[in-house]
C-alpha cells in the first residue's frame, strides 16, 4: 500500500518538537522551522514508512515476532489494538528491565501465570487459605497486566518496532546489545543513529501514531499472508496422489 504524504499531513505527522529542543542528527529529516517549531520532511517520511514495511514484512514472512514498545499513554491504546490484529507482542506498561537481555527470567514469569491458570482449573487453587489465594490472585493480575501481551513470544523476536525512543531508551539498549533490528518512529528531539530503520515522526499525537501503525501493521499482515500462502501451497506440493493408483489398477483390469 503506497504511502500518500496528503494523508500523513492530515493527521499531523509532520510536527516535530520546539527547535531548541531538537537534535541535530535529525536535521536530514527537517523541512523546516515554523513558529519555533521543526517542520519534518513527509516526503522522506514516506520513503522510509515503505522501506520499514518491506523490511517488516520479510520478518513476519519467516515466522520471527516483532515487539511492539510504546508505554506512553497516547501511544499505549493503539499500539495494544495494532499489534493484537496481527497477533504480534507488545509491552504497553512499564518496560521490564531485562525483558531481552535476561530473556530466560520474563519466560519463567510467564509461564507462572499458566502454572497459576492449571491450578485454578484442576483445583489446587480451592486448596489454599483465603489469604494465599488472595495473594496468587495479585500476583496473577500483575503478571498479565505486565507480560500477559506477551505470552506466545517463546523466543527473542527477530525486531523491536518503538514509538519514542527518548522514552523507551532501556528497551533499545537490550535490542543493541543483542543486535536485534530496530524500527522506530523518531520525532525531532531524537537521535536517529540509535535506529536500524528510522521513521521521521510526530511520536506525541495520538492521530500521527495511528497513522504510522496503520502503515506498518498493514506491511506486517502482507507478510504474514505471504508466509501462510507458501505454507498452503507446500501442504498442497506434499499431499499424497490417492486418486491416481486406483485408476492405474483399473486400465490392468481393462487389459486383460
Amino acid at each position: 500500500m503506497a504511502v500518500e504524504v496528503k494523508e500523513l499531513l492530515e493527521a499531523g505527522v509532520h510536527f516535530g518538537h520546539l527547535t531548541r529542543k531538537w537534535d541535530p542528527n535529525m536535521a536530514p529529516y527537517v523541512y523546516m522551522e515554523r513558529n519555533g517549531i521543526h517542520i519534518i520532511n513527509l516526503y522522506k517520511t514516506a520513503a522510509k514508512i515503505e522501506e520499514a514495511g518491506a523490511a517488516l514484512a520479510k520478518i513476519a514472512a519467516s515466522g520471527r515476532k516483532i515487539l511492539f514498545v510504546a508505554t506512553k499513554k497516547q501511544a499505549k491504546d493503539i499500539v495494544a489494538e495494532k499489534a493484537g490484529d496481527i497477533n504480534m507482542p507488545y509491552i504497553t506498561e512499564r518496560w521490564p528491565g531485562g525483558m531481552l537481555t535476561n530473556f530466560v527470567t520474563i519466560r519463567k514469569a510467564v509461564k507462572k501465570m499458566a502454572s497459576i491458570d492449571r491450578m485454578k482449573k484442576d483445583g489446587t487453587f480451592m486448596t489454599l487459605s483465603k489469604k494465599e489465594r488472595l495473594q496468587v490472585d495479585r500476583l496473577r493480575a500483575k503478571l498479565e497486566k505486565n507480560l500477559g501481551s506477551i505470552t506466545d513470544m517463546t523466543r527473542l523476536p527477530g525486531a523491536l518496532f518503538v514509538v519514542d525512543i527518548k522514552r523507551e531508551h532501556i528497551a533499545i539498549k537490550e535490542a543493541q546489545k543483542l543486535n536485534i533490528p530496530i524500527f522506530a518512529m523518531v520525532d525531532t528531539n531524537s537521535d536517529p543513529r540509535q535506529v536500524d530503520y528510522v521513521i521521521p515522526a510526530n511520536d506525541d499525537a495520538s492521530k500521527s501514531i495511528d497513522k504510522i501503525l496503520s502503515h506498518v501493521s498493514s506491511a506486517i499482515a502482507e507478510g504474514l499472508a505471504e508466509r501462510k500462502a507458501e505454507k498452503d501451497a507446500s501442504a498442497k506440493d506434499d499431499a499424497p496422489k490417492a486418486k491416481a493408483a486406483p485408476k492405474a489398477k483399473a486400465t490392468a483390469e481393462e487389459e486383460e
